[in-house]
């Protein structure tokens, strides 16, 4: 046996080794050979426990006690991290479990789980045979036997795995640090899966993700992950083969394009656009990694911007953007407190409130979800709600509340502290599921939701058309935007309040209704502010006025997509891409620098005279010339920003007093 051989079997033994120190907890209960769920043991790890009396979980028919103690560790993990119910894994696992063991008793034992080769096909024939699946249809029963076989096999595999978490195949949301994953996405799926990306370019797509799961939302990878499949898997189905990506060039991607259209027939324009954006993103970065997989040929050259699919026109996506009806609101918040379940009472208010998402307001923590500030114009201390928004990575945003949202608030956190403890509540959710599978995560949005809607048809609350009224809790996000904007508060105001990282999807969400369109509009009537007898030129100190206050609009305008560069602004479109260094940036037509920017300008001048200087006494004149000319760069776009007051040599295409021909 070879000392690679050797190392590899101690790994393994040392990993069955903490399997069976995992199954001796709880008294070794996990050890045994039969489990009855109506066992202590299950209670106390927050399983509900059915009244219907089941029968037992037998392992014996597994005569490897290697295998046995590989599928008792998977089942026992699963119970006591809730990723499986108790109900489910004794109603609809126990005969696959039993299946399981006759199988491989017919076809030969594996070493291992992480051995066994699945042979679905031959599976699926000998349930058909036994009567199991009927008709050849693949119904529920055998998506639990497949489940069942896949969820065990993956699991044996990874814990024999030594390789760090960013290496494997599969990873998981628990086991990696700083990802950026909501408090109700962790009820959802946390598992990266890689396996189904061709082996051959594995590797190179677990390297790209590298660099975005920490940058990126858990939400966002698990996307792209799907776009990704979907690229590599419909190239090999038409007959492409490993190899392909390093001759990838314009031919094959208009293939690819009418492939696309053909498999999106009928859906949003955005996810057509999406499986050409992302794909290039990808190549982008793969050829500026200097990748050996990568296209030999550049991006530019076989993706263009116009192959992207335009998305949804701006005012068909406003269409769509809902709001609660006033009769609906009214009804909604008089009879609000008679939800059956009071629990769901708070989170009501809390949205109808704030205006946040709902996973904001499920991610709240009890320990700091209330502030008070010092205010000193009131001379008195105003309470804030304090949370992270994760989908625009805001770590701590607070907004004001009313005195009386602020009492409850620190009712429930009262509450919440008593109530909780390191096992059942770890990351203090106010919120939060105390027992049951969930233990230790956020009430689900879907009960709250649930909730609200049986209110609703108890209530006969109706929409316009007299139909029950369709609840969804971003409707009440919407509304309050749109009441903020009634009331006149500041578009910029709304956006902090909201937390959105862009001005524009405020203006998507705030407009007003009708009827406070038409009252603000007759308050212009008074003001006289066109003449019918023709319009007239602006007086010399207007159009000053205009000049000294246009970078200010042209920043509110152009910041909806801008970037924040050094020494000024970029406002290239985001679908386009840049592969400018930062001294070429101030070439470059997108550029903007205005005065706010010239102390940048100053300590960078001072930073390349000495590296002059240090070119100089290493007696370096190509060093030295080179940093001369970007000083010299650099103190022209000084002087230039003191004559002007902003430098954008596209500017004027994109803003333009209204006298002036552009």
């Amino acid at each position: 046996m070879t000392s690679n051989t050797l190392k590899k079997a101690e790994q393994v033994v040392t990993r069955y080794d903490e399997m069976i120190q995992y199954l001796s907890s709880d008294n070794g209960y996990w050890i045994k050979d039969v489990w009855y769920i109506q066992d202590d043991v299950f209670q106390s790890n927050g399983h509900k426990i059915p009244k219907q009396k089941m029968k037992g979980l037998c392992f014996e028919k597994y005569k490897n006690l290697q295998l046995r103690n590989e599928l008792k560790y998977y089942l026992a993990y699963s119970l006591k991290t809730h990723g499986l119910a108790a109900s489910t894994i004794f109603r609809n696992y126990r005969v696959p479990l039993e299946f399981i063991g006759e199988y491989m008793n017919r076809t030969g034992m594996p070493v291992s789980f992480s051995k066994m080769q699945i042979d679905m096909s031959q599976i699926e024939i000998i349930l058909q045979n036994k009567g199991i699946i009927t008709g050849g249809a693949k119904g529920d029963c055998y998506r639990f036997y497949r489940h069942f076989i896949k969820g065990l096999v993956d699991f044996i595999t990874d814990a024999y795995d030594e390789r760090p978490m960013l290496e494997k195949d599969r990873w998981y949301a628990v086991k990696i640090n700083g990802i950026r994953i909501s408090a109700t996405a962790k009820n959802n799926k946390k598992v990266i899966d890689f396996k189904d990306i061709p082996i051959g370019y594995r590797e190179m797509i677990k390297r790209y993700f590298r660099t975005l799961i920490t940058r990126r939302s858990w939400s966002f990878c698990l996307e792209l992950l799907i776009y990704l499949r979907y690229f590599f898997k419909v190239f090999y189905e038409h007959g492409y083969q490993d190899g392909f990506l390093k001759e990838l060039n314009r031919e094959a991607m208009e293939h690819y394009y009418v492939w696309v259209m053909d498999d999106y027939a009928g859906k949003n324009a955005t996810y057509k656009s999406k499986c050409i954006s992302y794909i290039r993103q990808f190549i982008e970065y793969i050829q500026l990694a200097q990748h050996p997989q990568a296209p030999t040929e550049d991006v530019e050259r076989f993706i263009f911007k116009e192959d992207y699919p335009k998305r949804e026109r701006m005012q068909d996506t406003f269409e769509k953007v809902k709001y609660i009806p006033e009769p609906v609101k009214v009804q909604l918040d008089a009879c609000i407190y008679e939800l059956d379940d009071p629990a769901m009472v708070p989170i009501y208010i809390l949205l109808r409130e704030t205006g946040w998402r709902g996973t904001d307001i499920f991610n709240l923590r009890y320990n700091n979800c209330l502030e008070h500030k010092w205010n000193s114009l009131e001379k008195r201390y105003v309470n804030y709600l304090c949370g992270e928004i994760t989908k625009t990575d805001i770590p701590s945003h607070r907004i004001p509340i009313r005195s009386e949202v602020a009492d409850m608030l620190k009712k429930l956190s009262e509450e919440a502290k008593i109530n909780s403890d390191e096992n059942n509540n770890p990351y203090g959710y106010l919120f939060n599921t105390y027992e049951g599978r969930g233990i230790g995560l956020p009430m689900k949005k879907s009960t709250f939701v649930n909730a609200v809607k049986k209110l609703i048809v108890q209530k006969n609350i109706v929409d316009g058309d007299g139909n029950t009224y369709h609840f969804k809790t971003h409707t009440l996000r919407h509304t309050r935007a749109m009441e903020y904007a009634e009331s006149g508060m500041p578009i910029g105001i709304i956006q902090q309040i909201l937390g959105h990282c862009s001005l524009q999807m405020t203006l998507h969400y705030a407009k007003v209704s009708e009827n406070t369109m038409y009252e603000k509009w007759k308050e212009t009537e008074k003001l006289n502010l066109f003449q019918l007898n023709g319009a007239r030129k602006p007086k010399e100190s207007n159009i000053k006025k205009y000049e000294e206050e246009s970078l200010h609009y042209q920043y509110v305008r152009q910041n909806l997509d801008a970037v924040k560069v050094p020494f000024g602004t970029c406002f290239k479109p985001s679908k386009l891409s840049c592969r400018n260094q930062m001294n070429q940036c101030l070439g470059c037509g997108s550029f903007c620098s205005t005065k706010s920017n010239i102390p940048e300008f100053e300590e960078e001048i001072k930073r390349v005279k000495k590296l002059i200087g240090i070119s100089k006494a290493n007696g370096r004149d190509d060093w030295e010339e080179k940093n001369r000319e970007y000083q010299k760069i650099l103190e022209n776009m000084v002087k230039q920003i003191k004559e002007e007051g902003i430098v954008h040599k596209n500017g004027s295409l994109r803003e333009a007093p209204p006298w002036q021909e552009v």
